[in-house]
């Protein structure tokens, strides 16, 4: 499967707020959605820090696996809000990556490096 693939599919399932004249809900409801569902990554790596000794096991690399799962349906919401192709975004940023990786500028901070 693609990730315009995906992008189509999950469309499907793409039930929220769409019409309100005073917030931009196409956009900022999946916003809102990305942010949390990677937070909650964040959190399960967390506990697994906190609780397992930093020991992924089965069972809570399928808990995280399931939330990463969640960060991707968001993202592809996002792109199809924008009008964006999801491979195209893919493949823009691996571009951006190799760019930086072969000048020498992958490390360090700033958007135009």
């Amino acid at each position: 499967m693609t990730l315009d693939e995906y992008q189509q599919e999950s469309k499907k399932t793409a039930l929220y707020p769409k019409d309100d004249k005073n917030l931009n809900y196409p956009i900022s409801y999946p916003v809102m959605g990305l942010v949390s569902e990677a937070g909650e990554v964040a959190g399960k790596v967390k506990k697994v820090i906190r609780d397992n000794g930093g020991i992924i096991d089965d069972t809570k690399k399928a808990d995280i696996a399931s939330e990463i799962g969640d960060v991707l349906w968001y993202t592809a919401q996002l792109c199809t809000e924008l009008g964006l192709s999801f491979d195209d975004v893919a493949k823009a940023n691996l571009e951006k990556l190799f760019s930086r990786k072969d000048r020498g500028a992958i490390g360090g901070s700033g958007d135009n490096r």
